[in-house]
């Protein structure tokens, strides 16, 4: 079951990627990353979110507003994405691997890249695998118990 949170996460995500242009294509969108809801649901997430249409290329297509964002993920963030989205933590020298739900792996990528998590150099996500390459120091295992902190695993 997906959250309020993860749900609105998600729709940000999907907002950010492609031109949506209905609330319809939305729901069918968030139907193929296994989020069941209704019209209603995302109109109301739309509005929380503070999403409005704009005019591109001759269609009228739904914008999340620029956020006054900090440039650096704060830690309780880091810690709600993880606690959310995360369901398990392994590592083998350099590399952590993370397991998500299926369409989740970019979310908690695009977190930790926007996060001072120490040791991670860059990510990689796929469909609910995420790879985390750690420096050397403090290698995989170390950045591996700190994930699986921030999850609570």
């Amino acid at each position: 079951m997906t959250t309020k949170a993860q749900r609105q996460h998600l729709i940000r995500e999907l907002l950010a990627s492609r031109e949506i242009g209905s609330q319809a294509q939305l729901v069918a969108l968030l139907g193929e990353h296994a989020v069941d809801v209704t019209q209603a649901t995302v109109s109301r997430d739309l509005d929380e979110l503070g999403v409005a249409k704009m005019r591109t290329a001759g269609r009228t297509v739904y914008a999340v507003p620029e956020t006054d964002a900090p440039e650096t993920l704060p830690t309780n963030t880091l810690r709600r994405v993880f606690g959310d989205w995360v369901l398990a933590v392994e590592s083998s020298q350099n590399i952590v691997v993370l397991r998500t739900p299926p369409g989740s792996a970019h979310v908690v990528a695009a977190a930790i890249d926007r996060s001072d998590l120490d040791g991670v150099i860059g990510t990689v996500a796929g469909d609910d695998t995420l790879l985390i390459v750690a420096a050397e120091p403090p290698g995989g295992a170390v950045v591996a118990d700190h994930c699986r902190e921030l999850a609570d695993l």
